[in-house]
């Protein structure tokens, strides 16, 4: 199972270090090949003594055929990215793991009311790409560790393809997090909202992004 990973940032190395300990191959695209590069060439680094994780620094082409291409990337850049890779994205399930917070005032959302950044990422993509909101709850520290107060992340899965769906939890959960199907992409207004609102608590609440949203039963 190969998943290619677009960006190179603290959410990608996250994200890559838990498709690896699920033994899934891993590939990262990034605009600087370099950082790409340099980010698989630290992920080997830091494998138990013995492990060979599959990971490469790759180009666009590691798109095709992967399993999971996961847009590790703020918004609105994953809009371009769905487009430009159109048709090629054909057999993956394409994952936003976006917030899509109005950074110049960390006080609102970018996207309209009655949307998400994750519809608008599927009106871009090619027709019969699935598209699949999960991850944008989870912060970058806590998600690399996996777990938080010796619990392991709630991952929240939204979109409108079951069998998608089912293929992003068996990926959380091969990586030793907790998935939870909420149903169809329109769920992703909430996750959203609760993404944004789970970020606007970190100072006044002093969490300093290490808190996770989880949900007890």
């Amino acid at each position: 199972m190969t998943v290619t990973i677009v960006g190179a940032g603290r959410m990608a190395r996250s994200l890559a270090t838990r498709a690896l300990a699920g033994e899934y191959a891993v590939r990262i695209v990034d605009r600087s090949p370099q950082k790409a590069a340099d980010l698989a060439d630290q992920l080997r680094s830091a494998a138990p003594a013995g492990a060979a994780p599959d990971v490469r620094g790759s180009d666009a082409l590691a798109v095709e055929g992967a399993d999971l291409v996961v847009l590790a990337v703020p918004y609105p850049a994953g809009l371009a990215v769905a487009a430009e890779y159109g048709a090629a994205l054909a057999g993956s399930v394409l994952v936003d793991i976006c917030n899509p917070v109005d950074f110049a005032t960390l006080d609102g959302m970018a996207v309209p009311a009655g949307t998400s950044a994750a519809e608008r990422i599927a009106a871009e993509a090619a027709p019969g790409v699935p598209v699949v909101k999960a991850f944008n709850t989870c912060f970058a520290g806590p998600l690399l560790g996996g777990r938080v107060a010796g619990q392991p992340l709630d991952v929240l899965i939204a979109g409108d393809d079951a069998g998608a769906r089912q293929r992003v939890a068996a990926f959380a959960a091969a990586g030793g997090l907790n998935p939870l199907d909420v149903g169809p992409l329109r769920r992703a207004r909430e996750l959203e909202a609760l993404g944004f609102l789970h970020m606007a608590s970190q100072e006044r609440l002093g969490l300093n992004w290490s808190s996770a949203v989880k949900f007890l039963t």
